[in-house]
């Protein structure tokens, strides 16, 4: 019971631990610092932001002329309106490499557009 392990037992783990020990080196595998990486990414993230906003503007904008034709209450065509409004400002940002503020623009204007959807 002096907290010792028996010989032979847990040796695997052990050897694995003081391996990483000896060299001070772990098997970590980090992403690659690559610039070209790091463009494409944020190419990326600059057109699905664009995408996005395009998208949600669009079915916002059709989501309020489909309810102020109806008998909606006109907070609600003006939620869908608004909301609308916020999602094209987050695709305009989101082309200018705004991503951060973009995303944040993105999930305001579709607040908006639920909230003003349950005063219907």
């Amino acid at each position: 019971m002096s907290g010792s392990t028996a010989s032979g037992s847990g040796s695997g783990t052990e050897s694995a631990i003081a391996g990483t020990e000896e060299t001070g080196e772990a098997d970590v595998t980090d992403e690659s610092d690559d610039p070209a990486d790091c463009v494409r990414g944020a190419r990326r993230a600059r057109w699905a932001a664009l995408g996005t906003g395009a998208l949600l503007s669009l079915a916002g904008l059709a989501a309020a002329l489909l309810r102020l034709t109806g008998s909606a209450p006109a907070l609600v065509p003006a939620a869908y309106a608004l909301g609308a409004g916020l999602c094209a400002l987050a695709a305009v940002l989101g082309l200018r490499g705004r991503t951060r503020r973009a995303l944040w623009l993105l999930v305001a204007g579709t607040t908006v557009m639920a909230v003003g959807d349950q005063f219907d």
